[in-house]
C-alpha cells in the first residue's frame, strides 16, 4: 500500500504534536521544522481539525493541539481521514472508474480485503505509540 504525501506529512505533523501534547503548534513552525510548504500543511491541519483530531486557536498562545489524548487516536483513524477520496485503485473510485473488466474482475475483492487488513492493523496502533521523543530528550542524549 502506498500513502499519499498528504497523509505522510499529516502523520509526521501529528507525531511531532504528540511529543508535546500540552502545547500549541503553528503551521509555520511545523512547516519550518519539516521543510514543507506552509500552505500544504495548512490544508492538512484543516482536514484534521474538521475530523476532530486537532483543535486550533488563533492569537497569542494559539496554534494547533491534539483534540484528544494520544492514546485515543489510532493511526487507522488518521489514515482514513487523510486518505479520504483517494481510491486504492481506479475501480474503487466513487464513479467506478473506467475499468474495462469491471464485473469480471476477481482482483477487486482481494484488494478490498487487503486494504481492510491494512487499516485494521493501523487501528491497533495509537498515536502515543509512534510519538516522537520530546526535543529535550533528544538534546540530552547527544
Amino acid at each position: 500500500m502506498r500513502l499519499t504525501s498528504f497523509t505522510d506529512y499529516g502523520l509526521r505533523m501529528l507525531m511531532r504534536m504528540a511529543s508535546a501534547p500540552e502545547r500549541g503548534f503553528s503551521t509555520s513552525e511545523l512547516a519550518d521544522e519539516f521543510g514543507l510548504s506552509r500552505h500544504h500543511l495548512a490544508k492538512i491541519m484543516q482536514r484534521l481539525s474538521g475530523a476532530g483530531i486537532v483543535v486550533t486557536r488563533r492569537g497569542g498562545g494559539g496554534g494547533a493541539m491534539l483534540a484528544r489524548g494520544t492514546d485515543e487516536i489510532s493511526l487507522g483513524q488518521i489514515v482514513r481521514v487523510l486518505e479520504e477520496g483517494q481510491a486504492l485503485v481506479e475501480c474503487f473510485a466513487a464513479d467506478g472508474g473506467a475499468c474495462s473488466i469491471s464485473g469480471r474482475c476477481k482482483l477487486k475483492s482481494r484488494l478490498r480485503s487487503a486494504e481492510a487488513a491494512f487499516l485494521a492493523d493501523l487501528d491497533r496502533t495509537s498515536l502515543a505509540e509512534v510519538a516522537l521523543a520530546p526535543m529535550a530528550e533528544l538534546e540530552g542524549a547527544a
